[in-house]
């Protein structure tokens, strides 16, 4: 029977508490040796009568690690007595570092435990819990490698982590009040106000309803009260947006109804913002207008003792950046571009290395792919190339697959101005560090003018990296799946083959060969993107006409924009053409009045879906053609006969739900009979749209009834957040 071997485990195996919990297994069955980190390696020397059960219990990890594989080797040393945790040393750099997770329910614990050396200390972890994604500069993951190296340990933390017997052995996070990082109270001009409990003076500032940016592990979020959401949207300029809310545990039910799997997600380490249905769901109207609303629980010892000090139960807690733009991390950034938007600032003195949004769900079905969740690292053989997908221009990840592994950054924004795309690089650049990645082929989005397409011409240009583009919506499919499939992609927009843009596509085959064989009806977006913000231009676009133009002028279009809409959209000047599911919903809440200016990305259809929720729709007629070699679902009459129920006076809800119902309908039709011509069993759905639940389960339905199967990614979001990785699914795919 063996008793002694060089042990070399791979995975995400830096950050995750392995080598003490590989000396506390030694311990355990009197193994002799040590174990160090290489890279993103583990090796121990181990020696002992209980080899074998020591090889078995240290192959099943942590709770945090993920195990690529486990090798055990001939030992070509003796071992002395004892067993060691030994200096880390360099390696290869093919695993990575798990992401942010939320204090554990043990540091809870001592945070409220009196007389406890960690009572009431913001920054309590161990080595299951906390920040890791946010705080490292490089591997291996030691404390001087992180930002935690600004704070030497005291000797009692030292004892602690020296502990063999302590769940902070080895935690690279260990801190308490004496050594660690500390908050600070400070006013609106960003001087620190003299208090002896910063927590306690910010809890009574939001009881008393005022705003607060608070400094978390990832970056800035603005908080107050309910009562005061209506101050805050006024001073970010958003009065229509959602916000966020964190809850009190048991408090939950009093604003949600969740589901069982909800509660889950809701307790993971992941602890994202769950959106649920309102337990009222005209209530809270303050803080969202639709039917749904984002709950998260509160993730970090600093926001435990928030909620302790605070008198109510929930905080609006929303990110303190416009929106698709980078998070604010530092404090004097925070007081420079938060000015006149909060009224204190709750800081703590850690550097965020980097910045990382709080990840969002919905039915299980990933909507922000960020905190908690990434970077996301997930074993497929791609080849032996490095490949690079630096993603789409809005909800944009990036992407770098190398050694079997994919790993995808966090939620990274929108690629539209000059601070997201330097983000975009930075994280390019660090998580290719990490990974210790040489990329030979940078996939990008066939949009020639994107912002994140010039950034990989430019590095390509640079690195001598093959260039591959990648279309939009072949994208989405390709992250749900390699094999072969009726892929129906419904978003917003993206760029066609053809010039036009796309958005509400049924493809037919395997990566890389997927054939467009049905899509919506290709239609006018008069004024272009000018579409996107004033739904009612694309209205007109779907239903030109003086029937359309009269409801528009009742609404106060004025007779000269009225005349120029009408003669732009006839002659064609400044109107992109497209088949978007996006811009039919978008078109259908301007008709019914639910929304004439989007204000925030979604908004027209989301309130179109909050329209419809609760409401029973009718089955219209529907009416397909052809568009060269493509069948195409006729929205233009789809639209007609919502029309027509509007003048009838049907209640503006149904023909919400109707709207919704018989466009989810028409799209699987051309799907299933897709699919039973091609004699293909599998549907795969993707695109923003599928988060729409009437529409998503609408699709099921028709899709099984009719013997199929449909397949959703849950593993990444079905929105553009999976592009940068279908991006590298595909290139790894075309062979040209």
């Amino acid at each position: 029977m063996q008793n002694r071997g060089k042990i070399v485990i791979r995975g995400i195996v830096q950050g995750v508490g392995f080598r003490p919990f590989v000396y506390a297994l030694a311990e355990k069955y009197g193994i002799s040796g040590w174990v160090k980190n290489l890279g993103s390696r583990v090796e121990i020397a181990a020696a002992g009568a209980r080899f074998s059960e020591f090889c078995r219990d240290v192959s099943g990890g942590t709770p945090l690690s993920v195990i690529d594989s486990t090798e055990v080797l001939p030992l070509d040393e003796e071992v002395g007595p004892g067993f060691a945790i030994r200096s880390s040393g360099e390696g290869t750099l093919d695993g990575m570092i798990p992401p942010d997770v939320a204090v554990c329910d043990d540091c809870i614990r001592d945070i409220f435990t009196p007389g406890g050396r960690y009572e009431g200390y913001w920054a309590t972890s161990c080595v299951n819990c906390g920040p890791r994604y946010s705080i490292i500069r490089t591997l291996p993951y030691d404390r001087e490698r992180t930002s935690m190296e600004e704070f030497p340990t005291c000797a009692a933390c030292e004892a602690e982590y020296t502990d063999p017997g302590c769940r902070r052995h080895h935690a690279q996070t260990i801190a308490c009040r004496e050594c660690g990082p500390s908050l600070a109270l400070l006013g609106p001009d960003g001087r620190e106000t003299a208090c002896a409990d910063p927590v306690a003076a910010a809890a009574a500032m939001l009881d008393a309803g005022k705003v607060l940016a608070v400094h978390g592990i990832g970056g800035f979020h603005l908080a107050c009260t309910e009562e005061a959401a209506g101050v805050l949207k006024a001073r970010l300029g958003r009065p229509e947006q959602p916000l966020a809310v964190m809850v009190r545990e048991d408090a939950v039910e009093r604003y949600v109804s969740p589901t069982a799997a909800d509660r889950e997600d809701l307790r993971s380490r992941v602890r994202p913002i769950v959106v649920m249905t309102k337990r009222d769901p005209a209530g809270h109207a303050g803080i969202s207008s639709l039917h749904t609303i984002g709950v998260m629980l509160p993730y970090t010892g600093l926001h435990h003792l928030l909620f302790a000090r605070l008198g109510h139960d929930l905080l609006v807690m929303t990110s303190a950046n416009l929106p698709g733009t980078p998070m604010i991390t530092a404090t004097a950034d925070a007081v420079a571009r938060l000015h006149g938007q909060a009224d204190a600032f709750l800081v703590h003195n850690r550097e965020i290395v980097s910045r990382c949004d709080d990840s969002v769900v919905r039915d299980g079905y990933i909507i922000r792919l960020s905190r908690g969740i990434a970077p996301k690292r997930t074993a497929i053989d791609l080849g032996g190339r490095c490949i690079l997908g630096v993603g789409p221009e809005l909800n944009a990840t990036a992407t770098i697959y190398r050694n079997g592994f994919a790993v995808t950054s966090p939620h990274v924004g929108n690629v539209r101005n000059p601070r997201t795309l330097a983000y975009l690089q930075e994280t390019v650049e660090k998580i290719g560090r990490l990974l210790g990645a040489d990329c030979e082929v940078i996939a990008h989005d066939l949009h020639p003018q994107f912002l994140s397409t010039r950034y990989a011409r430019e590095l390509a240009a640079a690195t001598g990296a093959e260039l591959v583009a990648v279309q939009h919506h072949r994208a989405h499919i390709a992250a749900a799946t390699r094999e072969e499939c009726v892929g129906i992609a419904i978003d917003g927009v993206g760029y066609g083959d053809d010039g036009t843009i796309w958005g509400g596509e049924v493809f037919a085959g395997a990566v890389p060969h997927l054939e467009r064989v049905a899509h919506l009806q290709t239609v006018p977006m008069p004024g272009g993107d000018l579409a996107t913000r004033y739904p009612e231009r694309m209205l007109y676009g779907i239903l030109p006409g003086e029937e359309t133009l009269g409801l528009l002028t009742t609404r106060g279009l004025g007779e000269v924009e009225a005349g120029v809409l009408a003669r732009q959209t006839e002659r064609g000047v400044n109107v992109a053409m497209t088949s978007s599911t996006g811009r039919v919903l978008d078109a259908a809440a301007a008709l019914l009045g639910i929304c004439r200016e989007r204000t925030y990305d979604g908004e027209p259809a989301m309130k179109l879906e909050s329209a419809a929720y609760g409401c029973r729709p009718e089955a219209w007629d529907l009416e397909f053609g052809t568009d060269g070699n493509c069948r195409t679902l006729r929205t233009a009459a789809l639209l007609k006969t919502a029309a027509a129920a509007q003048s009838g006076g049907a209640n503006v809800g149904g023909i919400a739900a109707s709207v919704q119902y018989n466009l989810a309908r028409g799209i699987a039709a051309l799907a299933i009979d897709a699919a039973h011509e091609r004699g293909i069993g599998t549907v795969a759905l993707s695109g923003g749209v599928a988060y729409n639940a009437a529409i998503r389960e609408t699709i099921r339905g028709c899709v099984e009834g009719a013997g199929l199967s449909l397949l959703i990614s849950r593993a990444y979001p079905p929105g553009d957040g999976c592009i940068s990785f279908g991006q590298c699914v595909w290139a790894a795919a075309d062979k040209r």
